[in-house]
């Protein structure tokens, strides 16, 4: 057999026609956070003297136990940030990686010739949820995105699908 002949070489089936990763929108960045807490601990330290100065201290106290709560829920918020949702489609499987914030991960594994995506919509709001639905299992997947983002989602994934389902051409004559 000669290189040229060779058709071990590409697997056609592995070929990835669609990924994407999904993770919690956070509107404050690292840097916002430093400068919201510096400005915090400033307003509240000013606002501290001045009721040091009335003789009010005990009010100085509970200024500064007002940053650290603002800090600590803001610290638990970052920490939630870093849940994601992998989704990837090949010819082969649907593959879906669902990582907690903790670093759990759960992983299913679906044909996409049997998977169909089933999505609940409010009249007002747009698409709610969206489930894989594959013999009967429901899987959860985008609940990180908002309405239109789900739609564009749904869109492309759908698009992804449509590809795998036709499957893989292959044309020996390039």
């Amino acid at each position: 057999m000669t290189t040229g002949n060779d058709f071990d070489a590409f697997d056609p089936a592995d070929q990835v026609l669609f990924t994407a990763r999904l993770t919690p929108h956070r509107s404050l960045s690292r840097t916002g956070f430093v400068i919201l807490m510096a400005v915090a601990s400033a307003i509240s330290f000013g606002a501290g003297m001045v009721f040091l100065m009335m003789g009010a201290w005990p009010v100085f106290g509970f200024f500064g136990l007002d940053v650290l709560l603002i800090y600590w829920a803001f610290r638990i918020n970052f920490r939630h940030a870093r849940a994601s949702e992998d989704i990837s489609v090949s010819f082969s499987e649907l593959r879906v990686r669902r990582t907690s914030h903790r670093g759990h991960t759960v992983e299913w594994v679906l044909n996409p010739l049997w998977v169909r995506i089933d999505k609940e919509t409010h009249e007002e709001f747009g698409i709610e949820r969206l489930y894989l639905v594959a013999r009967g299992n429901h899987v959860s997947i985008a609940s990180f995105l908002g309405p239109d983002e789900k739609a564009s989602f749904v869109k492309a994934l759908s698009e992804a699908l449509q590809v795998a389902k036709r499957g893989p051409t292959y044309n020996p004559i390039t």
